[in-house]
């Protein structure tokens, strides 16, 4: 699941930023509001962390060109508002889930795993194409009834393949959702992704469509 974290608090979004991506999240961080609505626009995340006390204009603001944008896009509010009016008030805005400074890591973890489960139920919680079979619950991988290994970017990628099966999905593309920006990528990274997965799965499951991308078929 790729988060955009929205904060402005350099030291929080650091420790934030580790503690997500130690648990399989990929994230992406901006401090500015504008910043963030643009980034949505061209990027979309699966999900957002909103700091309300943004330097350059009102989380709410940011939250209602959220919606505008993405209706259902789930977003947790962080601010250091506790009072009950101003939960209302972020909550009537727009917001999915509120989370009042300081606040535990576990506690915000356990919400997002929350906004995951819904939007697994959404792309169906167990994915299957023939043999293979895929839990976006237990995070574990099947094939012909044998539980296989994978590690957390091949669970990843092997996951968007087959919720977008029968669509090309190109390496810029799969990139951008298996990885933050800035992380350090190499050139072949998802090649020797792709290479890892395709001994672990039938042959020709994972299709290349050369100069392009790669895909699943249903058939």
């Amino acid at each position: 699941m790729q988060v955009l974290l929205i904060e402005d608090d350099a030291s929080l979004a650091q420790g934030l930023i580790r503690s997500l991506r130690h648990e399989r999240f990929t994230v992406n961080h901006l401090s500015l509001g504008r910043q963030a609505i643009n980034s949505i626009k061209t990027t979309p995340p699966d999900m957002v962390i909103l700091d309300l006390g943004l330097p350059d204009m009102d989380g709410t603001l940011v939250l209602a060109e959220i919606r505008k944008l993405d209706p259902a896009l789930p977003v947790l509010v962080l601010t250091a508002r506790s009072s009950i009016d101003d939960r209302v008030s972020g909550l009537d805005a727009g917001a999915d889930d509120y989370l009042a400074k300081p606040f535990d890591i576990t506690e915000l973890l356990a919400r997002l795993r929350v906004f995951e489960r819904r939007l697994s139920s959404q792309q169906h919680a167990a994915l299957q194409i023939g043999g293979v079979a895929l839990d976006n619950k237990t995070l574990q991988l099947q094939v012909d009834g044998q539980q296989v290994e994978l590690s957390r970017r091949e669970f990843m990628l092997l996951k968007i393949l087959m919720e977008n099966a029968g669509r090309v999905q190109t390496r810029d593309s799969l990139e951008s959702k298996l990885y933050s920006w800035g992380e350090e990528v190499a050139s072949n990274a998802i090649e020797v992704h792709v290479h890892h997965l395709r001994k672990k799965l039938p042959e020709g499951f994972i299709k290349t469509i050369r100069g392009v991308g790669y895909q699943i078929t249903t058939k």
